[in-house]
């Protein structure tokens, strides 16, 4: 019961201290050690007990079937030198058709729009509810799995799952469809009037980081998704772990199966289905040389997200406050070295 309480102060001071602030929070390991281990329905996969002599084996998601490739990429712990941890699949080019032919069977008018499909609105909203419940028990297992393959401390892996849960309690119920809401003005004659309306792109891709193994690429798929778009997306693949166990959670909440593809694949791969593929435009995270080259490759059908700077700026009240200036140390302190320096506010 003592436990039981201990992790309801912490789940309430997370809560309350907001996005900027998770980072400051410490996890001691009395603490961490006090969460009860148990296996998700949606996955036997335990980010605790998984290593060399366990590795985990992942799968590509390809028009609603989980299928394996003939060859895998041994992928190591970063905590540990040279002991394989997970088996990801190394699709070959040869290996793609099947991705093209789920990809080509979505119209340029996607899976939904304000005039096809609608009850698919609501049907993403109940899966948002449903996905923010189902992860925000699930809390501790995403959290323990980020730090495995992208070693942050327990506070910033935590931070980065409950901005997920939220975001997804965002998009419940009817907000998927408020989302998508149309506007119109009176036109210059009667019968006649413009009205814009927010349509989907069909079919599209999505190029995940690695530093932000779930944050980045769930906020991306969701959009893509709620705005009736077939997205195919890739993971780094050094932390394809976790998105993969997050589009089963979807599944398991009652996402269709056919809704998103995912592939695990080196860069170049990926690059070759783009340049083969029917895919209107591609959501890219990452570095500003493969930018440049998915630029020239899609021909500008292209969103980049590229690297930030976040200045931490103090004030003429502030500057000579002394308690400010240790805050603003022991802020940056936390963003350089408690997430591996992978931060827009790692400077």
């Amino acid at each position: 019961e003592k436990k039981k309480k201990k992790m309801n102060r912490i789940s309430f001071a997370l809560r309350s201290h907001g996005n900027c602030n998770l980072s400051g929070l410490a996890f001691n390991r009395s603490l961490h050690s006090s969460v009860p281990r148990y296996f998700p329905s949606f996955t036997d996969f335990n980010p605790d007990n998984f290593s060399g002599k366990n590795p985990i084996k992942l799968y590509n998601l390809v028009n609603g079937e989980w299928k394996s490739t003939s060859a895998y990429m041994d992928i190591v712990d970063p905590m540990k030198d040279g002991e394989i941890i997970i088996k990801s699949p190394d699709t070959s080019i040869s290996e793609i058709q099947p991705f093209l032919d789920s990809l080509a069977s979505c119209p340029r008018t996607g899976l939904h729009n304000p005039f096809k499909n609608v009850q698919r609105y609501a049907m993403l909203g109940e899966v948002s509810h449903k996905a923010a419940v189902e992860l925000e028990k699930e809390i501790h297992f995403f959290s323990r799995a980020i730090q495995r393959v992208m070693p942050k401390s327990y506070a910033q892996a935590y931070g980065e799952v409950a901005v997920v849960v939220q975001f997804l309690k965002n998009f419940g119920g009817d907000n998927v469809k408020f989302l998508s809401n149309d506007s119109g003005i009176p036109g210059d004659r009667d019968g006649q009037f413009p009205r814009g309306y927010r349509w989907p792109y069909g079919p599209v891709s999505i190029i995940a980081p690695f530093n932000f193994p779930l944050e980045i690429p769930v906020l991306q798929l969701m959009g893509a998704l709620y705005m009736g778009n077939k997205p195919i997306i890739k993971s780094h693949e050094k932390v394809g772990v976790v998105l993969e166990m997050f589009i089963r959670l979807l599944h398991q909440c009652g996402l269709p199966k056919t809704d998103v593809d995912m592939i695990h694949s080196r860069g170049p791969v990926m690059q070759s289905l783009i340049e083969k593929s029917n895919i209107r435009l591609t959501q890219f995270t990452g570095s500003s040389k493969v930018a440049e080259l998915l630029s020239k490759v899609t021909n500008g059908k292209i969103k980049i997200e590229d690297a930030g700077f976040d200045w931490k700026i103090l004030g003429p009240d502030g500057a000579d406050n002394v308690d400010n200036l240790n805050y603003v140390a022991y802020q940056c302190d936390q963003d350089a070295y408690a997430c591996s320096g992978q931060k827009c506010s790692a400077q």
